[in-house]
């Protein structure tokens, strides 16, 4: 064993479980290397202080009491954490265009990827003045960042848009405008976008089979799992921890297509909704062989979103489930593309009609909870005061993309909610829209 990955692990992390250490480390590798190393490529600079006191802090609770005793060592292409006296580190890679990648358990360095090739960054949104009560909306934004919104939160940038400009935009310190964070779950919706564009393309059919190889052995029932019932999260797969914890693949290091396409079925297909990262990773499956020519990043720098990030596991496969890293103006990107009908500068990038499509409650819905969900995208369907066509890309620590089709609106808040501690975004979203003409 290379000299450089011995160290001495401080009791605080040798007393808990082999397993913990590892995730933990990977956690803290991967986190560190997407936050510095999207910052400087999107012109933006974060310290490792600010990460700390923001990214890993409120993780999931088994993890936590280990975080702030490792130590993460980084140089010009990867962030390295020591986990275990007798084991090589957690290593974290940096990809050029593309963010950074876990590699396995006992891997210093995996395979080379390619960079990833980005357009320059693109103009600003336009600004225009608030159509409607400036002062009101400044003091909603500014109790948002306040934890107006929910005791305990960590709101760390809002923008909105009316008719397709910027009227209002605001950070917490250590935060900007080209400052990137992981979208978690909002991925999913960046995911259903791909699809989208991938049917507009011509190059799938939502409610065809999802093609995924591993199920094309005559008699497997999972063959006749449709794209569409992935999208809407009903799939009827056994999936990992109450449908949303996926370790092994975010922080472990294992590869997509060694974890994801294996789980059997445990429902009929369209059956039952289980919230399940699987599903979304296994409709993105669906559509990689179509990433050669048009990668994530392609459509990405179409819609001037240049400081957007889609990370990747060792093997090339992307995490398209949570491992995005973006900035607020960039999901403002997003959310008018939906406002635009799926045309962006004259071009049509999604199919006509795909908004209302990825937003349309259809078969099983979530049991609990104020929200519907559509297909990758959540639905305002029960909250007061917020009109009933509203829908959103939500994402783990309070990460919303907010899109109004009513009021020509979308609404971004970007957070590091600590777990627990729910920031109120219907609220939120009908006191802006309440100051707004």
């Amino acid at each position: 064993m290379p000299a450089s990955v011995i160290a001495q692990v401080p009791q605080a992390v040798a007393s808990h479980p082999a397993q913990h250490r590892a995730l933990a480390a990977g956690y803290k590798a991967l986190t560190v290397c997407s936050a510095l190393k999207t910052a400087e490529a999107a012109g933006s600079q974060r310290t490792l202080e600010s990460i700390e006191r923001n990214e890993l802090v409120g993780i999931y609770p088994e993890l936590q009491p280990i975080i702030a005793h490792l130590t993460a060592q980084v140089s010009d292409q990867q962030v390295s954490v020591v986990w275990d006296d007798a084991a090589p580190p957690r290593v974290a890679t940096y990809r050029e265009g593309q963010g950074c990648v876990i590699q396995p358990m006992g891997y210093v360095s995996g395979p080379a990827l390619p960079a990833v090739a980005r357009r320059a960054h693109a103009p600003d949104m336009p600004v225009a003045a608030v159509a409607g009560d400036e002062a009101k909306l400044k003091s909603v934004i500014h109790s948002a960042l306040n934890q107006g919104y929910g005791a305990g939160t960590n709101t760390t940038g809002v923008v909105v848009l009316q008719n397709g400009k910027r009227i209002a935009e605001d950070y917490a310190d250590g935060f900007g405008p080209n400052t990137p964070q992981r979208t978690w779950s909002v991925a999913k919706s960046i995911a259903g976008t791909l699809i989208g564009a991938a049917v507009q393309r011509g190059e799938i059919n939502v409610s065809d089979p999802a093609p995924i190889a591993n199920w094309q052995v005559p008699g497997d029932p999972r063959a006749a799992i449709t794209l569409e019932s992935l999208m809407r999260m009903s799939s009827g797969l056994t999936s990992d921890t109450a449908g949303n914890r996926t370790d092994a693949l975010y922080f472990g290091g294992t590869a997509v297509d060694e974890q994801v396409p294996y789980w059997p079925l445990l429902h009929p297909v369209g059956s039952t909704y289980r919230y399940a990262n699987n599903d979304t990773l296994l409709a993105v499956m669906a559509i990689e062989d179509g990433f050669a020519a048009n990668p994530p990043a392609a459509l990405f720098d179409r819609l001037g979103m240049t400081r957007t990030y889609a990370e990747t596991d060792w093997r090339g496969h992307y995490v398209l489930s949570s491992q995005v890293w973006t900035t607020a103006r960039d999901l403002s990107r997003l959310g008018q593309l939906y406002l635009n009908d799926g045309v962006w500068e004259g071009e049509r990038v999604l199919p006509q009609g795909w908004g209302r499509f990825v937003s349309t409650p259809s078969g099983p819905q979530p049991p609990t909870g104020n929200f519907g969900y559509g297909a990758t995208f959540w639905v305002f369907n029960q909250s007061e005061g917020v009109p009933s066509d509203t829908y959103a890309a939500n994402g783990n620590r309070g990460q919303y993309v907010v899109i109004v089709p009513s009021r020509g609106v979308v609404i971004v808040r970007r957070g590091e909610d600590p777990a627990g501690k729910g920031f109120d975004i219907a609220g939120f979203t009908r006191d802006v829209l309440a100051t707004l003409d």
